[in-house]
């Protein structure tokens, strides 16, 4: 926690507790998310299904979260972020340790719908609770170190779940992931600050609270402008993380290791920049700027790998600017969320644009796949770099938000 209390400038303060675990939570999150990847041939080797049966899994749960993301932050916001969240903890913690301890198939598939319903809770009770107990000043730090944690839930996953397989199995994997969202369900439960359960923290109710006045809100033109924001990002980090190393291949021929480094060093470059952003919304309310500058940052060199070919080090260090760049933008876009929710909405308002993230990861693969199908590695990275020029009309077109 010495660390969370030196980036947010404070020592000791109550909210800290919150920030801590908050974060903690969008750890276990990304874990999560990552969880069936690198057990993938494990698990079906024991089943003896295909490729596509295996990603019934996973259709099953972004699906579903996809789904009841934007209802679970009206959720929020009527009974409470901290309640939910811990819910959301335990229905994931739960799903999985029951996956790998029952043997079937069907069983599997079930509970990763099951672990979808606690993954539509995590972004709307996450921002909620950090936008009720965070002072103002500090909230786009708090942002940025809740960004930070998921980037690191992540990059743990692979290693831990490949370390516990070895140990005892995908099965025993699955239930030592179980294991750590139960643990995390735990540190929320012993938070308490400030009546951290209330739900929207006694924020003012306003008309915008729910039923059809809420759903008015979520189509109003800044909400909407947010919610592009987030399909567009999530296509460009899905072209990246998953075409960036193939593409490379096959346009220039570079070695596996070299376009490895290259996507490694755009994945721990965007860490840092998420921090240094974290800093940076501290000292500046021009979010929309930043934003900008960052997107313009994405596109300028996501073109420069894509038109030039360069060396080993000069590519790993082109995408490594880039990832920057990424994670630098991450505190300003979601303060720029911030900015334009009414109070006592943040639930369903951050439930709502993040689902963003799940539309985006359903078409990436799509399109990207499609685009290295027909033989076009170029456009790979071209796309993205559209995808950062064309965020830059949501981050510089903003309405007022709405009463």
């Amino acid at each position: 926690m010495s660390q969370a209390s030196e980036l947010l400038g404070v020592k000791r303060a109550p909210h800290i507790r919150v920030v801590g675990a908050v974060s903690a939570a969008h750890f276990v999150s990304h874990y999560y998310i990552l969880l069936l990847a690198p057990l993938l041939p494990f698990v079906r080797a024991d089943y003896g299904v295909s490729y596509t049966e295996i990603g019934l899994a996973l259709a099953a749960f972004n699906t579903v979260s996809a789904v009841l993301q934007a209802p679970a932050g009206f959720l929020v916001d009527w009974l409470g972020a901290r309640s939910l969240l811990i819910a959301g903890l335990l229905f994931g913690a739960g799903a999985f340790v029951i996956a790998g301890a029952v043997d079937s198939y069907w069983v599997l598939v079930a509970m990763f719908a099951l672990a979808g319903v606690g993954n539509a809770v995590y972004h709307p009770a996450d921002y909620a609770l950090l936008s009720h107990h965070v002072p103002a000043k500090r909230i786009g730090q708090a942002f940025s170190f809740h960004t930070f944690a998921g980037m690191a839930g992540s990059a743990v996953a692979p290693p831990t779940l490949l370390l516990m397989q070895s140990l005892w199995g995908w099965r025993g994997a699955f239930i030592g992931a179980g294991i750590l969202g139960f643990a995390v369900a735990a540190m929320l439960i012993a938070v308490r600050d400030n009546g951290a359960d209330a739900p929207a923290a006694s924020a003012p109710r306003t008309e915008s609270d729910g039923g059809a006045a809420g759903w008015r809100l979520l189509m109003s033109p800044p909400i909407l402008l947010n919610l592009g924001f987030f399909v567009l990002l999530a296509v460009m980090s899905g072209g990246i993380y998953n075409y960036s190393v193939v593409a490379f291949g096959a346009l220039y021929g570079t070695p596996v290791a070299t376009a490895n480094a290259a996507l490694t060093g755009f994945l721990l470059l965007s860490a840092i920049g998420v921090l240094a952003g974290g800093l940076l919304v501290g000292r500046t309310t021009r979010h929309g700027v930043v934003a900008t500058l960052s997107l313009l940052g994405i596109a300028l060199f996501t073109l420069l790998v894509a038109e030039v070919t360069l060396g080993a080090l000069a590519l790993i260090a082109a995408m490594t600017a880039a990832g920057f760049f990424f994670g630098l933008m991450m505190p300003s876009r979601d303060m720029i969320v911030r900015e334009v929710t009414p109070p006592g909405s943040f639930g369903k308002v951050f439930g709502f644009v993040t689902t963003g993230f799940n539309i985006g990861g359903i078409i990436a693969p799509l399109i990207f796949g499609a685009i290295m199908d027909h033989g076009s590695p170029r456009l790979v990275f071209i796309l993205v770099a559209a995808c950062a020029l064309a965020a830059i009309a949501t981050v510089a077109t903003r309405p007022r938000r709405p009463a």
